[in-house]
C-alpha cells in the first residue's frame, strides 16, 4: 500500500494577472496527504530563475551545438528540514507554508522560444529513504519592470521617406508616418497615421505590420527569428495623388514581453509603414516598439488609470523584507530567505509627541512597477483543501532573529531656565505734564539729556 496519496503546491496571487516583478513575494503552500504514518527524511522546496538557449548547426559532415545558460537567483527553503533521525508524520493532510522574496536586481520577463526560454518556476521535492523522490513543479509568470523612460516610450512616434521612382516609371514619393505612443501591452490598439504624396507615375498600395525579432546568444554565435504578428493593406493610392491614411491595430493578448535585460535572449518589436510599389523598392519606415506588461502601460500619462513606471497606486511589498540567510543549500547557491517578524501593532490614534522637526523622515512616495490590487488577506493563513481524517498546519520555518527595534523616541521637555538677563540703557522718565503747552519752560526730558552747562561745570 503506497503513503502518499498526494503532494501539491499552490501559490497566492498579487493580482488579476496572476504575475511577479523585481522585488516581490511569493508565498504559498505545500500540502503532503499521507496514507498512513511515513518516515521523512526532508521536504524543501525552491524557486529559481534561469534562462537557457540552444540550437544545432550542420556544416557539412559535422553537426555543432551551441547553448548557454544564465542563472539569476536559487533560494531553497526546508520545509522539513534533514535531521541525524528521520521526521515521522502521522496519517493525514500536512500543511506547509512557504515564502520567497523575489530580488530587486533586474531581470527578463518570463519567455519561451524556438531555442531558449526564461523560466521562473517553485520546485517542492519530498525525500524519503529507498524511496523515489516525489517533486511537484509550477512555473510562475515574471514581467520586469526594467523598462526605459516611461515618459519617452509613451510618446507618439514619427518618421518619414522619401524616394525617387525610376526605371519602368518617374516621379518622387513622399511617405510621413506615425504611431500614437511606442510601448503597448498585450490587447491594445495600435494607431497607425499616414500620409502619402504619390507625384509618380506608379499605383501603390500603403501597408502596415507589426514584426517580432528573436536574437538568441551563445559562444559567440547568435541565431535569429522573425516573425510578423500582424499585417494590414489598405486602398490603392492612384499616381499623381496625394492621400491620407488612418488605420488601428490590436497587439495579441498573448504577446511576448520586450526583453531587452538578458544576455543571451532578446525580444524586439518594430511597427513597419510601407508603400507596395510593383518593379520598384518600396520605401519604408521602421518605428520601434515595445510591449510591457498591462499594470505598466496603465501607469502611462495618457492611460486612465492609476500608477507610474515601475509603480502603480499602491506597494508592491506589502510585508517588509528579510535579509536573507548566510546560510547556503548543496549546490553552493544562497540558502533560505528569513522570515520577517511581524508589524508592530499601532494604536488607531496614536498621540502626538513633541520633538525636533524633521525628526522623521515622511513616507517615500509608491515604489515603481508594482500592481494596484495588494495581496488579499485571508482569514486563515492556510487552508484545508482536502477532506483527510486529520489535518497538521505546520507553520513557515522559523524565521529569523529580528533585528533589535530603534530605541523609543521621548518628548523633549520644555525649555525651564529663563533666558539671560541683559543690563539695558536707563530709558526717560514718563512725562505727566502736557509740556507743549508750557511755553517758557523746556520739556523736562530736555533738561535731563541736555543739562546746563554752566550747572554742569560748577563746583
Amino acid at each position: 500500500m503506497p503513503s502518499i496519496q498526494s503532494l501539491t503546491m499552490t501559490y497566492d496571487a498579487l493580482n488579476e494577472h496572476v504575475t511577479f516583478s523585481e522585488g516581490d513575494q511569493v508565498t504559498g503552500k505545500v500540502t503532503l496527504v499521507l496514507l498512513k504514518d511515513t518516515t521523512i527524511e526532508s521536504l524543501f522546496i525552491k524557486l529559481k530563475g534561469d534562462a537557457e538557449v540552444r540550437w544545432t548547426k550542420r556544416s557539412g559532415d559535422k553537426t555543432y551545438t551551441y547553448q548557454a545558460h544564465k542563472r539569476y537567483f536559487k533560494f531553497k527553503q526546508f520545509l522539513i528540514d534533514e535531521q541525524s533521525s528521520a521526521t515521522v508524520l502521522p496519517k493525514g493532510s500536512h500543511v506547509f507554508g512557504f515564502r520567497f522574496f523575489i530580488p530587486s536586481q533586474s531581470m527578463p520577463s518570463s519567455f519561451r522560444g524556438n531555442h531558449g526560454k526564461i523560466v521562473y518556476k517553485l520546485e517542492a521535492k519530498l525525500n524519503r529513504s529507498w524511496r523515489m523522490d516525489n517533486t511537484v513543479e509550477k512555473e510562475i509568470k515574471f514581467v520586469s519592470k526594467n523598462l526605459p523612460n516611461q515618459q519617452v516610450i509613451m510618446a507618439p512616434l514619427v518618421g518619414s521617406t522619401e524616394k525617387d521612382v525610376g526605371i519602368f516609371s518617374s516621379g518622387r514619393i513622399t511617405l510621413n508616418a506615425t504611431i500614437d505612443k511606442g510601448a503597448y501591452a498585450p490587447g491594445e490598439t495600435m494607431v497607425f497615421s499616414a500620409k502619402v504624396n504619390n507625384s509618380s507615375s506608379s499605383e501603390m498600395i500603403p501597408k502596415f505590420s507589426l514584426e517580432q525579432k528573436i536574437v538568441y546568444h551563445a559562444k559567440g554565435h547568435s541565431k535569429c527569428e522573425t516573425k510578423r504578428i500582424h499585417k494590414i493593406a489598405e486602398n490603392l493610392i492612384q499616381a499623381k495623388t496625394e492621400k491620407q491614411i488612418k488605420c488601428t491595430m490590436r497587439i495579441p493578448n498573448d504577446q511576448e514581453m520586450t526583453i531587452i535585460n538578458c544576455d543571451i535572449i532578446s525580444v524586439n518589436y518594430t511597427a513597419k509603414v510601407y508603400l507596395d510599389i510593383s518593379f520598384a523598392f518600396d520605401p519604408e519606415i521602421l518605428l520601434p516598439v515595445i510591449i510591457l506588461p498591462f499594470a505598466l502601460a496603465s501607469a502611462s500619462p495618457n492611460h486612465t488609470a492609476e500608477g507610474a513606471v515601475g509603480g502603480l497606486s499602491s506597494s508592491i511589498f506589502p510585508y517588509p523584507r528579510s535579509p536573507q540567510s548566510a546560510h547556503s543549500d548543496r549546490s553552493g547557491y544562497p540558502g533560505p530567505q528569513g522570515y520577517s517578524a511581524a508589524p508592530p501593532a499601532y494604536p488607531a490614534h496614536p498621540p502626538v509627541v513633541a520633538g525636533f522637526s524633521g525628526a522623521y523622515p515622511s513616507a517615500p512616495p509608491p515604489v515603481g512597477g508594482h500592481y494596484s490590487n495588494p495581496v488579499p488577506q485571508a482569514t486563515s493563513q492556510y487552508g484545508n483543501p482536502f477532506t483527510a481524517s486529520s489535518v497538521a498546519l505546520h507553520p513557515p520555518p522559523p524565521s529569523a532573529p529580528p533585528a533589535p527595534s530603534a530605541p523609543s523616541i521621548q518628548p523633549l521637555p520644555s525649555p525651564s531656565p529663563t533666558a539671560p538677563s541683559y543690563n539695558l540703557l536707563p530709558s526717560a522718565p514718563a512725562m505727566n505734564m502736557d509740556f507743549l503747552s508750557q511755553s517758557d519752560e523746556p520739556p523736562p526730558s530736555y533738561s535731563l539729556l541736555f543739562p546746563d552747562s554752566d550747572t554742569s561745570n560748577a563746583k
